[in-house]
């Protein structure tokens, strides 16, 4: 199996910015596409940006210019640095991850973190 783990979701002000950290762990084998979604209260699970093992990102029209997704595929880990945060940005995080186990090398399957709660208010 594998875990993915968030951090670094918290309060901040609107103009603020937050970088949020996504660390795979367990029997991987391999990790392709990995990104972050968001669901604010009310509201469907969407897409906020993605990157593939080969570092191209992807991202919603409502983030760009305003968030960078990169990652470290030695430490199987995704970060999410937000800027000019806005009230609307305010929703769970979760990262997602496409990968394949030591046990089933040839199966790529999707896996959720828990999610990470950004709240953006004055």
């Amino acid at each position: 199996q594998v875990q993915l783990v968030e951090s670094g979701g918290g309060l901040v002000q609107p103009g603020g910015s937050l970088r949020l950290s996504c660390a795979a762990s367990g029997s991987i084998f391999s990790i392709g596409v990995m990104g972050w979604y968001r669901q604010a209260p009310g509201k469907q699970r969407e897409l906020v940006a993605t990157i593939t093992s080969g570092d191209i990102p992807r991202y919603a029209d409502s983030v760009k210019g305003r968030f960078t997704i990169s990652r470290d595929n030695a430490k199987n880990t995704v970060y999410l640095q937000m800027n000019s945060l806005k009230s609307e940005d305010t929703a769970v995080y979760y990262c997602n991850g496409n990968a394949a186990t030591m046990e089933a090398r040839y199966h790529v399957r999707g896996y959720w973190g828990k999610g990470t709660l950004v709240t953006v208010s004055s």
